[in-house]
């Protein structure tokens, strides 16, 4: 965990007690086997922005989020002009109840992490020490069961992330991402390359070209959806928004 989180000390109150019955009933079931119960998690309320684990970091527990969520990224440096120009690729996001697949894959092979999680806004977490977990896995079928589930829901939706980007064009993505949201996306044009993948000017030329065709409208730091059926049916592989919008990253 990065050293910016601020981890709130002594026993966790009420409101975190009934947070983790109901967001994480097999982690609250196991501990009730354990000696010293929920006492040994760490409660932590954490920054917006703060990076609670990146590459080649180790693993120092299990975070349950209670509030808030972390934003579950990988980093695509690539070479521009003889110099590196950062780029992300978002993953997937934990939420309440969830648990993270690359804390898990790390706690279970001991590796580093090859991920990286930053916290939304309003993120609060309880830590499982690393020795918890182990002493959890051992005694509690229902917290194995936990752990198992949450890798295969996981793989699932990174399985769906790579056929996103390796089948689909990147103005087909763009579309994707802008739908479901609402009818004003606050969002900025940075944010969007970071979700697809992509860099920023990219982006922007793409977004130049649906605000042309009428289908959005560009406000600070927000897109107005115009037309979601003409976004729906590019995203779903029809009409093209531009001649070059072919480039998959």
């Amino acid at each position: 965990m990065a050293s910016s989180a601020q981890a709130g000390q002594g026993s966790m109150d009420y409101a975190d007690q009934q947070a983790l019955a109901v967001l994480y009933p097999a982690l609250a079931e196991g501990l009730r086997g354990l000696p010293g119960g929920a006492a040994g998690l760490r409660w932590m309320d954490v920054d917006p922005g703060t990076v609670l684990f990146d590459e080649q970091q180790p693993c120092m527990g299990l975070a349950c989020v209670l509030s808030g969520g972390v934003r579950v990224i990988k980093r695509l440096p690539e070479a521009r002009g003889g110099r590196k120009a950062p780029r992300q690729m978002h993953l997937y996001d934990v939420t309440p109840g969830e648990s993270c697949a690359a804390t898990l894959a790390c706690l279970a092979g001991d590796h580093p992490y090859r991920l990286t999680g930053v916290a939304n806004p309003g993120t609060r977490l309880a830590l499982v020490p690393t020795p918890v977990f182990f002493a959890l896995l051992d005694q509690s079928a229902a917290f194995r069961r936990f752990v198992f589930d949450s890798l295969a829901t996981r793989i699932v939706d990174l399985l769906a992330v790579v056929e996103e980007v390796s089948v689909k064009r990147l103005d087909e993505r763009l579309a994707a991402h802008l739908l479901g949201r609402g009818r004003v996306v606050e969002v900025t044009h940075q944010e969007l390359a970071d979700e697809i993948g992509s860099v920023r000017e990219i982006v922007s030329r793409l977004l130049r070209s649906f605000a042309e065709q009428g289908w959005i409208a560009q406000q600070r730091q927000a897109i107005e959806i115009l037309d979601a059926r003409a976004l729906r049916e590019l995203a779903d592989g029809g009409q093209r928004s531009s001649p070059d919008a072919t480039s998959r990253n």
